[in-house]
């Protein structure tokens, strides 16, 4: 399946990856607001945040380049485990007033929408019946 969704799509790799791409937009977004004066104070919470963040798209990029669909679900499972801790910190965030509530509800909805991708492709994958490229027979 992966191998069609590749053809079809022309993947060929994971910048290619729509997941991939909405995660990088996410990583510096949170990296615009981690500059905030008074955020930029929070050294604990901003090292979380960007960290989690950036772990989002990392493990997208990781999964994708071991060729092995089982070790994709994997580092998938992983990125979206960050997105929902970057969810919950973007709350820290509000409750301490370094981010408005419409860069809360705005951020929010993008981590929502981007877990809800993520999930999808890791239930296709699993439905999906490919191993991976590391698995092909070589032609």
């Amino acid at each position: 399946m992966l191998k069609t969704l590749l053809a079809m799509t022309t993947i060929k790799t994971f910048e290619d990856l729509e997941i991939w791409q909405l995660a990088r937009k996410l990583s510096n977004q949170v990296y615009r607001i981690i500059s905030y004066d008074a955020f930029a104070k929070d050294f604990g919470l901003k090292n979380q945040i960007n960290s989690s963040s950036g772990s989002v798209m990392d493990n997208i990029a990781e999964g994708f380049e071991r060729d092995g669909t089982k070790e994709f679900i994997q580092f998938l499972s992983i990125a979206k485990a960050s997105c929902g801790e970057c969810r919950s910190q973007l709350y820290r965030a509000y409750d301490r007033s370094y981010i408005s509530q419409e860069e809360l509800d705005s951020l929010s909805a993008e981590t929502k929408d981007l877990g809800r991708k993520i999930g999808n492709l890791i239930t296709y994958l699993k439905k999906s019946g490919y191993r991976g490229k590391k698995y092909e027979q070589p032609k």
